[in-house]
């Protein structure tokens, strides 16, 4: 079997790499979709072709020889997108980590290098597969060439294969003939101006029945139309020059061995570095080499006798600051379970939860100088309880200490009032710092901040969980809380000074740092489930949704499965003949925005569409929230600060951020959420906020003046804008201008206020401009804000959170628009995030600071939940009013609407 090699034209596979992959950014800010995109194309064609020998060519942007032919000729190439520019640099240096040939030569294009290797090794007897997004490359199709086009799409990368046959199957020449094809037709991209008139089916025909453009011209009274006759007699000369352009140079003077392309392991240490430097973490498993060894690593000290763990924590207190980790797991404590020792049934309730706490802790890590980073392992020696005590201690004799995810520690670290003002939690720090990334980990920090190239948890660990690690992989759990406090103490300085640096620093320090122990309190909380009412609820959605199916089957005419996209639209589009049918390869469309369009003319789409809500509900909440109500008939969600990049709170396992509202049937849901015995719920939620930070940060006296007013604001903006009596105003005017109103918070455009309107775009830019000429003020605020966003690259809230908009400098439209958007509406959404969390943040320290039973357990968007004792109510009521409407200083007052009930249906 004879040899392969594989040829890769460099820019060209960029290029469609670029075009076909979303915007990829990394933590330096680097564009990486083209990169990544190219590597995986690769790795797939190396996959399929299993080749000995590998070479990427690359153009070099200068006249090539074929162009300077014909020094009179003025071509123009369209100048590279910036974000792809900046990554052809970085993908040769990816390729030679990974030592793989490159080929470049001033002069010639890829394509001429290409083709010079490909005939070269052909006649050496190797089979060759040419990888190119650009068809000129079909010209050098043999019986041994084959010329692979890919073509990368959101969905994936679907590659054409051509050998000579296939060219002539597809396009009616031969390899050769598509040169004077192309040469013909032209190509502006390629600075090949053709013949004018004369298109690619024409071009086809001629070349197919004469075989070159020479020949075509010796029979010129023959051809037909007449115009491509008239016309190659015009430009004869211009066709030639064209042929001479479009024809692929197969003997360029090019040094290159084959020696030198031998594919040996990609996957190299140096490699390993660049995957984590662009933060390709798909690709790391590729790799089988170990992780380069940071510096720090050297000075690593695992701990084990309790005098040691003295001495070096009495050394670290009288260090400045420390970094520090603290490793704990709830598992550890299951191999403890069912030996009952005489010391446990003498010790009280409280102890023995002490000294359950106490087993679940594996070790703690802390570095307190470059070279001064230990690991205290718990044993027979040192207990779980002497180490948090003792971690506690340190980070009280220190100026400051950092860590990692603090909210994960602080069930078994306890940190007084003093101590929490000067720990910092280094996860937030970076997530103000750059609130558009996913990963706020210790290894993504110190390859940002630090340069550090470390591993990850998953590289050390696996999926192992913690205590999982501690029986089976002990050696990488103790470099993990090393590297963790390593991190925390080298990174600490620089996060803090960027944060003061950028503004952030009361916001780290005064809003997100004290919102840490209050998301934990409100997890370690919970709320209160009904698990009899939900299971109910859940048999009524059953109900009703057996129901919905049998008015849908008869509607239709027939049984089908609903849930079958592809079965739907073939009812909808072909047997009732709908309009809006969009064709994709997999049947007829059957999104959301396609049914919407049809529900208000068709019963039988609206029928559909309540059957997907019901089913969404009884999957997502009546079934979903069951597996979630704990031993004591809590469900206790986790809260996270780092998900959104506008400040906002999120919840997972489950979400209940996103408890329906908009349908009374999803709304009650929330009547299986009810307090303890005892307690009732009061629910605090803040009146149009966003609006009203909307007139403060604007400063729009006309919008100012109509909250002070203290009247209905949609009924105000209505009366303005359509020019009519406030007494006048009929509901549909008010529920336009509501539509209006918070669409302007959201940078809503023309488009999408007359889809969520039933208007037309004309209709709905009148609107738009109507608010704008009542309320100037916020024209030029949301104005102001792109501008300011386009000069310094971000905007920022009232409390100085910083929203990144690289959108703004993107090459593509659509992306740019995007940006606009976000740079007007974060500012608005961002400060209403802080006010809130302050409010959070005041309300629990305050009902804790008068001695009241009663705590906040949950917060959905402007919303806050008490679990209220009944002999409380009138307290928490007024520690709300008091907390809330003065969380920020407004131009307008901040309001809120305030209920109680025994479910929290009845509470909202």
């Amino acid at each position: 079997m004879s040899k392969k090699i594989v040829l890769i034209d460099g820019h060209s596979i960029l290029n469609r790499a670029f075009f076909g992959i979303p915007d990829l950014t990394n933590t330096e800010g680097l564009h990486t979709n083209a990169v990544y995109g190219f590597l995986n194309i690769m790795f797939r064609i190396l996959e399929e072709e299993k080749p000995e020998y590998l070479t990427v060519a690359f153009d070099v942007h200068a006249p090539t020889f074929r162009h300077r032919m014909y020094a009179d000729y003025k071509g123009t190439r369209k100048p590279m997108a910036e974000e792809l520019r900046q990554q052809v640099p970085v993908i040769k240096e990816v390729l030679k980590s990974m030592g793989i040939a490159i080929v470049e030569q001033e002069g010639y294009e890829a394509d001429d290098i290409l083709g010079t290797i490909a005939v070269r090794s052909q006649q050496e007897g190797l089979e060759v597969s040419l990888v190119s997004g650009d068809r000129d490359l079909l010209q050098l199709a043999s019986e041994h060439i084959k010329i692979r086009i890919p073509k990368t799409r959101r969905t994936g990368t679907e590659i054409e294969d051509y050998y000579e046959a296939d060219v002539k199957e597809k396009y009616q020449v031969t390899p050769r003939e598509f040169i004077d094809v192309k040469a013909l037709m032209g190509d502006t991209a390629d600075n090949i101006p053709g013949v004018p008139g004369i298109g690619e089916k024409t071009a086809t025909a001629l070349i197919a029945a004469y075989g070159s453009i020479e020949n075509a011209y010796e029979h010129l009274e023959e051809l037909k139309p007449p115009r491509a006759r008239n016309n190659l007699r015009e430009f004869y000369e211009q066709a030639q020059m064209s042929k001479t352009l479009a024809t692929i140079e197969v003997n360029a003077p090019i040094t290159y061995s084959l020696e030198e392309a031998v594919l040996g392991d990609l996957f190299t240490p140096e490699a390993y570095v660049w995957m984590k430097k662009l933060e390709f973490q798909n690709m790391l498993g590729r790799f089988q080499v170990e992780a380069p060894k940071a510096s720090a690593e050297q000075y690593f000290q695992e701990v084990t006798e309790l005098s040691q763990a003295r001495k070096l924590f009495a050394e670290a207190a009288k260090a400045e600051g420390v970094g520090f980790g603290l490793l704990a797991d709830p598992e550890a404590q299951m191999e403890q379970e069912g030996q009952i020792s005489m010391d446990s049934l003498l010790k009280t309730p409280e102890e023995q939860e002490a000294s359950r706490r106490g087993e679940q802790v594996l070790g703690a890590a802390v570095s307190f100088g470059e070279e001064q980073i230990f690991f205290v392992k718990t044993g027979p020696e040192v207990t779980g309880a002497w180490l948090t005590e003792a971690v506690a201690d340190l980070v009280k004799q220190t100026s400051w200490a950092a860590t990692f995810d603090l909210k994960q520690q602080l069930p078994w670290l306890s940190l007084g009032r003093e101590e929490r003002n000067k720990t910092g939690d280094l996860l937030l720090g970076a997530y103000l710092l750059n609130p558009l990334k996913n990963d706020y980990a210790f290894d993504h920090v110190a390859k940002e901040h630090l340069d550090w190239m470390v591993p990850s948890r998953t590289d050390l660990l696996g999926k192992l969980s913690l205590a999982q690690a501690a029986r089976e992989k002990p050696e990488e759990l103790f470099r993990y809380g090393c590297f963790m406090a390593a991190a925390g103490f080298q990174a600490a300085k620089i996060l803090f000074k960027k944060l003061k640096d950028t503004g952030m620093e009361g916001l780290f320090w005064d809003i997100e740092m004290p919102l840490v122990y209050t998301l934990y309190e409100m997890e370690r909380e919970g709320v209160q489930v009904d698990g009899e009412a939900l299971k109910t609820y859940g048999e009524n959605l059953s109900g009703k949704i057996r129901e919905l199916e049998q008015e849908i089957y008869q509607k239709a005419g027939e049984e089908f499965n609903i849930n079958s996209p592809k079965q739907l639209g073939v009812i909808l589009f072909d047997k009732l003949k709908m309009p809006y049918g969009k064709k994709t390869k997999t049947g007829y469309s059957t999104a959301a925005d396609v049914l919407d369009k049809l529900a208000g003319d068709y019963p039988l789409v609206s029928d559909i569409l309540e059957y997907r809500q019901l089913t969404k509900l009884k999957s997502t909440y009546a079934d979903g929230l069951a597996g979630y109500i704990e031993e004591d008939g809590r469900i206790r969600s986790t809260f996270h600060q780092t998900i959104t990049a506008t400040g906002r709170i999120s919840s997972t396992e489950p979400n209940l951020q996103n408890i329906p509202i908009r349908m009374e049937l999803g709304r009650q849901i929330r009547k299986v959420f009810i307090p303890r015995e005892g307690c009732v719920l009061i629910d605090a939620d803040y009146s149009q906020i966003e609006l009203r930070v909307l007139a403060h940060m604007s400063g729009d006296e006309n919008l100012i003046e109509a909250y002070r007013k203290a009247q209905d604001i949609h009924r105000i903006t209505a009366s303005q804008v359509f020019h009519v009596p406030f007494e006048e105003v009929t509901s549909l005017q008010r529920r336009n201008a509501k539509a209006v109103n918070f669409g302007i918070v959201y940078g809503i455009s023309s488009f999408g206020l007359s889809q969520d309107l039933s208007i037309t775009r004309k209709e709905a830019a009148q609107y738009i401009e109507s608010y704008f000429e009542t309320y100037p003020g916020v024209k030029e605020f949301l104005d102001r804000q792109v501008k300011e966003a386009r000069e310094q690259g971000h905007v920022t809230t009232m409390f100085g959170r910083r929203r990144p908009v690289p959108e703004l400098s993107s090459g593509n439209f659509m992306q740019r628009s995007f940006g606009e958007r976000v740079a007007m509406n974060s500012p608005i959404q961002g400060t209403a995030a802080d006010i809130i969390k302050i409010a959070m943040i005041r309300v629990s320290e305050r009902l804790k600071e008068q001695g009241l039973r009663s705590r906040l357990i949950l917060q959905v968007h402007d919303e806050l939940l008490i679990e209220t004792w009944e002999e409380e109510i009138q307290q928490v009521k007024a520690i709300l009013e008091q907390e809330m409407e003065t969380a920020a200083d407004l131009s307008v007052k901040l309001e809120i609407d305030m209920k109680l009930g025994k479910d929290w249906y009845e509470a909202h």
